[in-house]
């Protein structure tokens, strides 16, 4: 699982997707965009939806990547935010027996102390971890064992990728091309329906 905000999703999401894949031995990596985001306000949010849909047609044409709806539809429902222990524990459900991995950034994997139940996050999923934010994996993996030993972490090793959500957001906004930094169908989307023009 890969979860995030996909305001809009980016070669460096699928990339990620793909390497961990790859390097992890994964049989598939499933996009979660955000319903109702806990902990901070998504920048030029073009709505749950939207962000559904874009993240729809980031995964369009690739067989090893799908997109999870739970928090989306949990949105629909007007719950609480959208807290990945939740999450994980309707996936665990409804997918017994399929060992969970959670993909996220370095940066993430050093404040996941101040997520919803992290303890429980971590009984309910292993870990991989890729470069983000300026921090190593080492500094991501001691993050994570402080607060489980038993967790596994795994590394993500993977390009460097200059490219992010605002970035893509700023030059849409300044009538610069994204062409490349998004698939096509995520340009097309963002194009047809003006998204943050």
């Amino acid at each position: 699982m890969l979860g995030g905000a996909f305001n809009p999703p980016h070669i460096g999401h699928l990339i990620l997707a793909r390497e961990a894949i790859a390097r992890l031995g994964l049989e598939r990596v499933s996009l979660v965009p955000t319903g109702i985001a806990p902990h901070k306000t998504i920048a030029a949010d073009p709505g749950a939806e939207v962000r559904l849909e874009l993240a729809r047609r980031a995964a369009e044409g690739d067989e090893l990547i799908d997109v999870e709806p739970y928090e989306i539809e949990q949105a629909r429902r007007g719950s609480e935010p959208s807290f990945m222990v939740r999450t994980l524990e309707a996936l665990a459900e409804r997918l017994p027996g399929d060992g969970l991995v959670l993909l996220m950034g370095c940066d993430a994997a050093v404040g996941l102390g101040a997520w919803r139940e992290p303890g429980r996050v971590l009984e309910l999923a292993s870990i991989g971890v890729a470069p983000r934010g300026g921090l190593g994996i080492e500094e991501a993996t001691e993050s994570v064992r402080a607060l489980s030993q038993d967790v596994a972490v795994e590394a993500v090793d993977m390009p460097a990728i200059a490219i992010s959500s605002s970035l893509v957001r700023e030059r849409v906004r300044a009538g610069l091309p994204i062409r490349y930094m998004v698939p096509a169908g995520v340009e097309q989307l963002v194009a047809d329906a003006g998204l943050y023009a």
